[in-house]
């Protein structure tokens, strides 16, 4: 295919192909050449133009196929329009040549063909240029229609089309004669050039004025005909020319010629004079039913095409004239429209549909508001019509009154309109139910009590929309429905009526997540149970009452488990008595009553049978095996009824049809959803009457359209055609689908469906008529049956014609659902004769003359072949299918028979046999070659697209031969055949899939595979049809999964954005799905491709992609989401932008945050302002608040217009992600500072920091909404916004932080959300943002805070007044959400304030230590922290109690289910008992927060503090711990201040314990954090420690809680927080057992101390139970947190491989830190043990810490210890030093294992020689001296030991690094001062000698550096310390020694000038020792000054030096005369 990419064609490679290889080469060329030609100069096009056109035009004479036809024309176009023109004449003429040809033969045709598209393209490019012979060409084109056939009639039309819009104005002259040729291809026998003719139509208009002036009449007419037959395609094509026409009609009339002005002209009183005049919409002479569907269908579709192209603000104008005459539609102008039922549902759907695409889809939020309040206008007008009519006393008049039968219809589609209207509002609509000149609820409400059903229905239906909007309205729509349901209970409408409501607003409950107050439930029940008990007390209602009763009671199942419960019982006692308790009963039954009476019994049945059935499908929690059996008793009876149905109809006659036909219904839904073992005994009775239905049907309907879609596999039901698919029409698309007898469903076929969740959220149920639900009920219930076929069999036998038919459907249907069920449930057929005869059913139906019930058959033989699952009966299934395909003609039987194959191994794992393979692809092939039939070839490639997927690699070797096929078929199927491009799509998509990612490779095969398959879509894309469009796409995504270099992105994206607003649903889900698969790897390209797009392209572009000039790719999806109305698509459109975000949102910041911006602030100006309070007592408040509204108010454009809050809400979402991202791409996006000298450095930096003010601004917006969803979003945003920006500081003014000029925002953001009727959820959100604010201390001045303060404050007010002052509005549950997150809010705060005052303190000692502290800023710190403490300190009383009783409420909740009768039977504090589960979850958010609050409370009292008025809180039950499973009468009245503590200690305790036993996998680590570290406060005092020291079980529980959380979370902080816990634990163990130790002394003090008693653990033994002794939890636990940082300590893990010894780890800090902890803890652990205990303690023990010793001691640069290294030396130090070690029981011992604990540290030393480079000795070193300083003398001084231990010392004398000697100097230093002789001596005799010598040396080598300097300075300091430690008699000759040392290091004057500053330091030193020395030891001094003159001369001559040194500073310094002081005071000793 390279050799096709030249600009002329390369006729040398083209000559070698073969014909079919030919036509792909010459479209490879051809599309090459479409790229190429508008990017060549025009020089080198002329050069080559005439060689060019003549290989082009040459091709027209090669036939080609439709797509090659239209490249060549649009080449031939281009290369004229760039290069010369003067041979276009010549290529006219050819072309009208070709056309004139008077050859007729099919092989001809293409040529034909191709001429007239060259001519359509030439003229569009062209024009005018081509002067005036388009009349001649024009003529000819027409000429040459007469006799053409379709193909022809179709590309002339579109040619026409070409040449129309070429030519422009020019083209008048031809006008008429292509507008008579137009008007006859508009009612063509073809579809295809039905639609051509209206594309031709359409640009017509444009200039031919005649069309919608004088022939306007004509032209609608002629629509109207065209409709007739018509599909979907030729529907949507013909309605948008009429809804054009009449628009340009419209806007045209008065000012002709001026276009632009209609706004001003156009009054609303024209547009109907207009649309009348014309009669355009339901003509009268419209005879058949079918006709006036397509009819007002169609009406529909051009009505909204008619709107849309007058715009959203032609609407809005004209509204009120538009709503009346849309509704007039169903009115008494048109009887013929409403004359029968199913006639006015078509109808009324059809303006339902015109009013939800025009008002639902095009105007915004205020103008729909604006529109709802004008349905309600005609809701009143209606309503006084009818009560003017129903005035009239006379009861029959009044029923039969016209006025009223005929309002019905427009009540309905006006009420529904509203209710959709407000669904899509939501909490927006607010301001318009307020409105009180509206009036919508009293409208809505006033018409509940309309003659007609019909009306009443819809609007309960409009109630439950609104309640579903506007949750707070349900409990007030209740209440007052249920009692005037009460008041009116004799008006039969008012009880029907208002039944209906209620159940619709039950219904709407579960759609509202604040719920219903739990009594409702209880009222409604009472209700309903009075109108069934007195149903029979007034014949005239008792129909009405029975039916009331019973959908009160199904309807009150829908609230769930919780609250059916409580009226269970009472349900069921009805249900038992509404059947006759035995069959004698039922016969006496029978005999008595009249057709009423028996109406009634039936209606009331049926009642019953919908609640058990609304019951199972709701509660199935509460189906215990009891509650089965009380059901299934009045089953059989249930059944007898139903098997004398047919009898009693016979005897009452005709008026009992409906009523039995819904009883039977019910029936059967019920029994479906019952398990079959329920009702066996009366199986045959109900299958008896099953199949009676199901082959006897009543009605003659053919139901297939609603029974067999779901039966059908979704891919098969692409074959049947647009009418199946989801389509933005299909809500009127169903008329056309159900045919002539259904006009699909309506509500008032089933009042039952009212409460039902439906599957769109705002559309109105559609239960079908009840002869069809019947149908469907009953295949559903023969589904889950057993079957008996051959019944069933017999009965399609015997019937006739269509009858047999719609039998033949029936049990299809049923036989289908039935082997669902059974693959699901893994059930078998049964018998060889239930076999042969399923085959004989599914075959037939295989060959019936719907396409439905064939796709349904085929289906259904897949589902046979898995049950029976056999390969021998598969294959014989396979070979009938072949044996038929083989033999038949017929296209039923080919069709049938193919796609059986296809479908035949769906369930069976895909296609195994080669054999089989071959043989269907063999037979396939050839069918889908078949031209005469494209239906043929259709099914038979949808059937090779499944065997394709199902066959898998096996499918490889055809891979070639099938895309040559493809390829082919899509180059020469004409386009008119869009159902076989389609097929083609899907092999297509198909073999791209099974070729995968070997799609990347390089070989010649894979590179042509890739060509064709890159052809094959670039055909499709050219396809007119959209569908195909959508499938080419989908191609190209899979190819740029699979092989992403080779899908050239430009092209795809410049595709992508073309279709995004297509008017097909199906190619806009296709364009967004392949976006958001790209957007995933390469965001960044995708968004530059569409804007570079935009730029380029010359064309215009639709409105949605105009804008991707300003706002970008992202923006105009954004736009679509806010247009877009199918939830799938707007998921995907949500999912790509989240993608773009995450990739892109940091680079492009200011870009997102603006869109954000954009799409947030474009409904700020009309709602801010209105929601903000501000009746603020504060003036200041009120100024700044509102200047932070009205600000940046004055955008005059805004890119989105009023976007829906959906939108928004979505827009902020975004702001939270985009923050996220900034966070995890650096710290520069939260400090201000670096990030403005970041963007000084490089402007194109952007850096979230820097748009502070515009995140405030927008949290603030949405924090302010009407839409209680978007203020939830906003809180969240502000809340993230605190969170993340408090600390950054304002460089500006230092001490502040950047957030502080935005309280003002936050304040006002706020405010509203503690208004009275703000919504819980909302409430208490905000409730957290408040907390987050005060907690994060951006405010330090009070008066600043108190503000956000208050609004707690007052929510804490509204905590104390109780459950009496709850909001009855919502749920009970909804406040316990409220009251808990106040509580929560005010904990965080108490949390903070505590923690800051902490902080403080500490600090506050280190300030003290320093010497210079400035104190004013300490005071500042102080005032803010306390000043934080004292607001939460005043209601600290209040919120103690409230703490401790939410506590309370928490440790009940938890409880397992078994203790669920010790609870309170009438809830707890904060909830209520009916309303325990939905409360749960609420506690479980906040319970943590306030645990630890409520700990650090009890802590800052030190549990001292009892209230005295404990009994009396103001609450409304006294809540404190006491009351905890008491009940009132056995509480004492006053529990001592002890029992009070311990309960609250209990309380504590109890709860951590519990939730840390097994915190859920998905707890959040704050709750962890949380619990441990109120652990920690608690245990922080000394009478909790008591409890816990005095309780050695809950203190071991406790560590093995412990230990499992350390075992099970690995985050450093759950660790180091539990090991401070356990710290605390041990602390309080050791206190105790001092205690005991100190009272024992105390009583016994005279005994003998051998009578002590052992206290601590292993008593008198040294035994420790595992699980019983703390000591041995504890050291589990350090062992557990030391093995895990350090493996090599588990002596196990030593000896294996896995660990090689010497080797040092490196531990990070936080596991350093967590080691430290434990060996903190490890040597507290021998105080808790009694002498013997700590005997056997101490080898792990020591083990342990010199383990951790010997791990980590590796030297640092710097000569630093490393942390765990410093714990280790404390930690030995700490151990050593026990009193233990001296105890008289342990001493022995323990010196023993202290020797050996030496020894090994010895040890350590020889171990590691090859490694000495990186091992510590100063930590050896020092862990020698810790135990020469720290342990009895008799541990250390044995010789052998001591010998070791000095000659460490030694060697490390001599070591070469001076940090070391140094460190050895000054641990001798310390162990010559040992005060034990027999310790230091030793070590004095063994070492001083070198440290003299060491001195001695240093006179000839000087120090260097200030290490060096530094080891002579510690040398001299240690000979130092010797003298002053020796003997008298030896001290003298000691001193002797060191004098001279010492002088030697002095300096003469002229040395001292040039010495370094090291030598001069040493100087100074050497002469501050001597200094002090010589006054000490005088006479030695003296006597060696005396004797050596030299040594004295040095002396004095630094003497005196020094003190002229002190001078000259004295007076340098005189005016600071303190800071040499200290040198004077230690020189004046001479």
């Amino acid at each position: 295919m390279e050799l096709a990419h030249s600009l002329l064609l390369n006729e040398e490679a083209y000559n070698q192909l073969g014909e079919f290889q030919k036509a792909e080469f010459i479209f490879a060329w051809l599309q090459f050449l479409e790229k190429l030609l508008p990017v060549t100069s025009r020089a080198d096009i002329r050069e080559n133009q005439k060689k060019l056109v003549e290989q082009l035009t040459s091709l027209l004479n090669n036939s080609p196929g439709p797509p090659t036809r239209r490249l060549l024309a649009k080449n031939l176009a281009v290369l004229y329009s760039t290069g010369d023109t003067f041979s276009v004449y010549q290529t006219i003429d050819k072309c009208n040549e070709l056309i004139r040809s008077k050859d007729d033969s099919p092989s001809y045709l293409p040529t034909k063909l191709a001429a007239v598209v060259c001519l359509g393209y030439l003229y569009k490019r062209l024009g005018r240029i081509l002067g005036n012979s388009f009349t001649d060409t024009v003529g000819n084109v027409l000429k040459a229609m007469k006799n053409a056939e379709s193909q022809g009639r179709y590309e002339i039309m579109l040619s026409l089309q070409n040449i129309l819009n070429g030519l422009g104005a020019a083209a008048i002259p031809c006008h008429r004669d292509i507008y008579k040729a137009a008007r006859s291809c508009l009612t063509d026998r073809s579809m295809a050039v039905r639609c051509a003719a209206a594309k031709c139509l359409l640009e017509l208009q444009n200039e031919a004025v005649f069309m919608w002036s004088t022939d306007l009449d004509s032209v609608v007419t002629l629509c109207f005909k065209s409709f007739e037959g018509s599909n979907y395609d030729v529907r949507l094509a013909v309605s948008k020319l009429l809804g054009t026409i009449l628009a340009r009609a419209l806007t045209s009339k008065q000012t002709t010629g001026k276009v632009c002005t209609f706004f001003a002209d156009s009054s609303s009183v024209k547009i109907c004079e207009m649309i009348r005049s014309s009669q355009v919409f339901l003509k009268p002479e419209v005879k058949s039913h079918y006709k006036l569907l397509s009819t007002v269908l169609v009406s529909g579709l051009a009505y909204v095409v008619f709107v849309s192209t007058l715009g959203a603000q032609w609407l809005e104008r004209n509204f009120s004239a538009f709503l009346s005459h849309i509704l007039d539609l169903v009115s008494q102008s048109h009887p013929k429209a409403i004359q029968s039922p199913t006639d006015a549902i078509g109808c009324r759907r059809c303006v339902s549909f015109i009013l939800r695409a025009t008002v639902g889809g095009l105007l915004e939020e205020k103008a729909q508001i604006a529109a709802a309040k004008e349905i309600c206008q005609a809701i009143w007008k209606l309503k006084k019509v009818v009560d003017a009519a129903m005035s009239d006393g006379n009861l029959e008049t009044k029923i039969n009154t016209t006025d009223v039968t005929v309002s019905q219809h427009v009540l309905v589609c006006a009420l529904q309109e509203l209710g959709s209207l407000i669904h899509g509002l939501g909490t927006t609509a607010a301001p318009l139910l307020q409105d009180s000149s509206a009036g919508v609820l009293e409208a809505v409400i006033s018409v509940i009590l309309h003659p007609s059903i019909s009306v009443r229905l819809t609007a309960a239906w409009c109630l439950r929309c609104i309640a579903v909007a506007l949750p707070s309205y349900v409990s007030l729509l209740l209440d007052r429905c249920i009692e005037r349901l009460s008041a009116l209970k004799s008006c039969p409408e008012a009880v029907t009526g208002y039944s209906f409501a209620v159940a619709a607003l039950l219904g709407a409950v579960k759609h509202c997540p604040l719920g219903i107050p739990h009594g409702k439930g209880k009222v409604i029940m009472t209700v309903a149970e009075d109108l069934l008990c007195c149903a029979s007390q007034n014949s005239r209602i008792s129909l009405q009452r029975m039916q009331a009763g019973w959908l009160l009671i199904a309807a009150l199942m829908t609230l769930g488990p919780a609250v059916v419960q409580h009226h269970l019982p009472r349900m069921l006692l009805l249900w038992k008595c509404i059947f006759p308790s035995s069959p004698k009963d039922l016969e006496t039954e029978k005999t008595r009553g009249d057709s009423f009476t028996w109406q009634v019994t039936l209606e009331g049945r049926a009642g019953a049978l919908s609640a058990i059935k609304s019951f199972v499908s709701h509660c199935a929690g509460l189906l215990t095996d009891e509650v089965v059996q009380r059901l299934l008793p009045p089953l059989p009876s249930a059944v007898d009824l139903l098997t004398q149905l047919s009898s009693i109809y016979k005897s009452y006659g005709n008026s009992l049809k409906t009523p039995s036909t819904v009883y039977r219904h019910k029936l059967y839904e019920l029994l479906a959803v019952l398990p079959p073992k329920a009702y066996e005994g009366n199986f045959s009775a109900v299958l008896k009457e099953l199949v009676t239905d199901l082959t006897v049907p009543d009605s003659q309907i053919d139901a297939s359209t609603f029974l067999l879609p779901p039966l059908c596999h979704e891919n098969d039901r692409l074959l049947l055609g647009p009418l199946l698919q989801e389509t933005d029409h299909r809500f009127i698309e169903e008329q056309v689908l159900f045919g002539n007898s259904i006009a699909g469903g309506s509500l008032e076929y089933d009042p039952y469906s009212i409460y039902e969740k439906f599957v769109k959220g705002d559309s109105l149920p559609k239960p079908l008529p009840p002869a069809l639900s019947v149908i469907s009920a009953a295949t559903r219930l023969f589904g889950v049956m057993l079957q008996v076929l051959e019944q069933l069999l017999n009965s399609i036998k015997q019937t006739k014609g269509s009858r047999q038919q719609i039998v033949q459907l029936h049990v299809v249907s049923a036989f289908s659902t039935s082997l669902k069920h059974l693959a699901n449930c893994k059930g078998s057929l049964g018998s060889e004769e239930v076999r042969r005869s399923a085959l004989m059913l599914v075959m037939g139906a295989l060959e019936s003359s719907n396409p439905l019930l064939r796709c349904a058959a085929a289906e259904c033989l897949a589902r046979l072949a898995q049950v029976v699952s056999d390969s021998a009966f598969t294959a014989g299934l396979a070979q009938l299918s072949f044996d038929k395909l083989k033999s038949a003609r017929d296209v039923v039987s080919r069709t049938g028979h193919s796609l059986a194959l296809g479908c035949l191994y769906r369930y069976l794992g895909g296609i195994g046999s080669t054999q089989h393979l071959n043989a269907c692809v063999g037979i396939l092939y050839t069918l889908s070659q078949d031209s005469t039939s494209p239906d043929v070839q259709a099914w038979a490639l949808h059937s090779l697209s499944l065997i394709v997927d199902l066959a898998g690699p096996l499918y490889h070797v055809h891979v070639e031969p099938t895309l040559s096929l493809v390829l082919m078929l899509l180059l020469s199927v004409p386009p008119a055949y869009a159902e076989v491009h389609q097929s083609l799509g899907r092999c297509l998509n198909t073999l791209i899939t099974t070729l995968g990612p070997e799609l990347q490779g390089s070989s010649t095969i894979v590179s042509a595979l890739r060509t064709s398959c890159l052809l094959g879509c670039a055909v499709m894309q050219d396809n007119p049809d959209c569908l195909v469009q959508a499938q080419a796409i989908s191609c190209l995504q899979q190819l740029h999964m699979f092989a992403p270099r080779h899908v050239n992105l430009s092209n795809l994206v410049t595709c992508l954005c073309m279709n995004l607003c297509s008017s097909y649903l199906l190619l806009r889900r296709a364009v967004v799905a392949c976006l958001r698969q790209l957007v995933q790897r390469e965001a960044a390209e995708v968004s530059e491709y569409a804007v570079a797009l935009v730029k380029e392209s010359k064309e215009d572009f639709t409105p949605a992609d105009v804008n991707i000039r300003e706002i970008g790719l992202e923006g105009a999806l954004l736009g679509l989401l806010d247009k877009e109305l199918d939830p799938r698509l707007c998921q995907d459109i949500k999912e790509t932008l989240t993608h773009m975000l995450t990739s892109m949102a940091v680079e492009k910041l200011s870009f997102w945050l603006k869109l954000c911006k954009d799409v947030l602030a474009a409904s700020a100006d009309f709602n801010t302002v209105a929601s903000i309070d501000t009746t603020q007592e504060e003036e200041t408040a009120k100024v700044d608040d509102i200047s932070v509204l009205t600000s940046d108010n004055d955008d005059r454009f805004h890119p989105f217009r009023n976007p829906r809050w959906s939108t928004r809400v979505f827009a902020a979402e975004c702001v939270c992600k985009i923050i996220s991202q900034c966070e995890n791409a650096g710290s520069a996006h939260f400090d201000i500072t670096l990030a403005q000298e970041r963007k000084q450095r490089d402007s194109r930096d952007d850096f979230l920091v820097l748009h502070l003010a515009d995140l405030v601004r927008m949290a603030f917006i949405a924090a302010t909404d009407h839409s209680d969803q978007l203020r939830l979003s906003g809180l969240q945003t502000l809340q993230t916004v605190v969170r993340k920006f408090a600390a950054v500081p304002e460089p500006e003014f230092p001490g502040h932080v950047i957030l502080e000029q935005y309280q003002a925002n936050v304040g006002a953001a706020l405010r509203p959300a503690f208004a009275p009727e703000t919504p819980p959820d909302v409430t208490a959100k905000a409730c957290q943002v408040c907390s987050a604010w005060i907690a994060s201390g951006v405010v330090s001045d009070l008066n600043d805070l108190r503000r956000v303060h208050q609004l707690l404050v007052s929510s804490l007010l509204k905590v104390q007044a109780g459950k009496e002052a709850q909001n009855h509005q919502y749920n009970e549950s909804t406040s316990t959400m409220e009251v808990l997150a106040v509580l929560k809010a005010w904990a965080e705060v108490y949390i903070v304030a505590v923690e800051k005052q902490k902080n403080q303190s500490d600090t506050h000692k280190q300030c003290l230590k320093l010497e210079n502290s400035s104190e004013e800023s300490y005071r500042d710190i102080t005032f803010s922290a306390s000043g934080l403490l004292d607001l939460v300190q005043a209601d600290l009383g209040t919120l103690s109690k409230l703490w401790l009783a939410a506590l309370q409420d928490f440790a009940l909740l938890t409880l397992p289910p078994e203790y669920a009768s010790q609870l309170p039977a009438e809830g707890g504090t904060f909830y209520t008992a009916e309303t325990i589960e939905n409360a749960r979850p609420h506690y479980y958010n906040s319970w943590a927060l306030i645990l630890y609050a409520t700990a650090l409370w009890l802590t800052s009292t030190g549990f001292i503090v009892v209230d005295p008025d404990e009994g009396v809180t103001n609450l409304s039950r006294p809540v404190t711990p006491t009351t905890m499973c008491q009940d009132s009468s056995t509480r004492p009245l006053v529990k001592s201040p002890e029992d009070v503590n311990t309960d609250r200690f209990h309380l504590i305790l109890g709860i951590s314990v519990e939730f840390l036993c097994s915190p859920r996998s998905d707890a959040a680590m704050e709750n962890i954090i949380a619990c441990l570290h109120a652990l920690q406060a608690l245990f922080d005092v000394p009478w909790p420690r008591s409890k816990i020291g005095g309780d050695q079980e809950l203190g071991v529980e406790l560590l093995n809680v412990l230990h499992r959380l350390i075992l099970t979370r690995e985050s450093p902080d759950i660790q180091l927080a539990a090991l401070e816990v356990v710290r605390l634990i041990l602390f309080a163990a050791q206190e105790h057992v001092k205690e005991k130790r100190r009272s024992a002394e105390v009583d016994d003090g005279a005994a003998e101390k051998e009578t002590l008693p052992e206290f601590g653990e292993g008593k008198d033994t040294g035994g420790l139970v595992p699980g019983k002794s703390l000591v041995f939890a504890t050291l589990e636990l350090c062992v557990c947190i030391l093995v895990r940082q350090l493996p090599q300590l588990n002596p196990k893990l030593t000896c294996s491989p896995a660990v090689q010894p010497g080797k040092h780890l490196l531990l990070s800090e936080d596991g350093s830190r967590l080691v430290a902890a434990a060996l903190v803890i490890l040597s507290d652990i021998p105080a808790v043990c009694s002498p013997e205990g700590s005997v056997s303690v101490l080898p792990t023990i020591l083990y342990l810490i010199i383990g951790v010793l010997k791990q980590t001691a590796v030297k640092l640069q710097d000569g630093r210890l490393r942390l765990t290294v410093a714990a280790s030396l404390q930690a030995l130090k700490g151990l050593l030093s026990s009193p233990m070690a001296r105890a008289e029981k342990s001493q022995n011992a323990w010196t023993d294992l202290l020797r050996s604990a030496l020894v090994t540290v010895l040890d350590c030393w020889d171990q590691v020689d090859g490694l000495l480079q990186e091992f510590d000795e100063v930590s050896l070193l020092t862990a020698i001296t810790v135990f020469v300083m720290s342990t009895s003398p008799e541990v250390t001084t044995v010789e052998c030991l001591q010998k070791r231990c000095i000659e460490k010392f030694k060697i490390t004398l001599d070591s070469k690094d001076p940090l070391v000697q140094c460190k050895c100097y000054q641990l001798l230093h310390s162990i010559f001062q040992h005060p034990n002789k027999t310790v230091s001596y030793p070590y004095i005799h063994s070492l001083a000698p070198s440290v003299v010598g060491k001195l001695q040396e240093t006179e000839k080598a000087k120090p260097e550096n200030a290490a060096e300097l530094q080891v002579i300075q510690e040398g001299i300091k240690v000979v130092t310390a010797l003298t002053a430690a020796a003997e008298e008699q030896h001290r003298a000759h000691l001193v002797a020694c060191f004098l001279p040392i010492l002088i030697s290091f002095l300096l003469d004057e002229n040395a001292l000038v040039s010495a370094t500053i090291s030598a001069k330091s040493l100087h100074e030193f050497a002469l501050q020792t001597l200094m002090q020395i010589g006054p000490q030891y005088s006479s030695v001094f003296k006597k060696l000054m005396a004797s050596s003159p030299t040594m004295k001369a040095r002396l004095e001559s630094a003497v005196k030096g020094n003190q002229e040194g002190i001078k000259v500073k004295t007076t340098k310094h005189a005016k600071n005369p303190g800071k040499s002081s200290s040198i004077q005071l230690k020189t004046n000793f001479l």
